[in-house]
This record gives C-alpha cells, structure tokens and sequence, in this order.
C-alpha cells in the first residue's frame, strides 16, 4: 500500500509548496496526494507532476498519510525525493 512506501522512504517533502519547489529543482521520484485534501491545495502539486512525468499516487486518507510522515496532523501532499 501507499502508506507503507511513504513510511518507508529516506526522505520525504511534505506540503503543496515545498513539493512543488522538489519538483522544480528535480528532487522528487513520486508524489502522494490525499483524496480527502481540498483541491485547490493539490492541484497545484497534481498539474506539475504531470506535466514534468512524475508519477502521482493517490490515498484515501491525509490524516493517514501524516501518520505515514511521523507528523500528528493531515498532509495534502507527500513527495518522496532523492536521498
């Protein structure tokens, strides 16, 4: 599952902005993005992942998706980067 390579990642970006400042500087191999996230915080993320080939997991959950960083509250938007 999904939660499961997050937690298993050496490094990971959490949020929409330090997201897609990863992409644009060529650090990240995946985004995760959660389905309960409003979509005005993960369209930003979800359009330049696309455009530039990165592939884009989807979860269910962003409150299961912090948990999945080690942080006690939602996150959006994960990407996981280069070590």
């Amino acid at each position: 599952m999904s939660y499961d390579k997050v937690k298993q990642a050496s490094k990971t970006i959490i949020g929409t902005k330090q997201a897609v400042k990863a992409m644009h500087a060529g650090q990240v191999l995946e985004v995760f993005v959660a389905l309960d996230a409003d979509s005005w915080v993960t369209d930003p993320a979800i359009l330049l992942a696309k455009e530039i080939g990165i592939p884009i997991a989807k979860v269910e959950s962003k409150s299961e998706l912090g948990k999945a960083c080690g942080i006690h509250v939602g996150a959006a938007v994960v990407a996981i980067t280069v070590s």
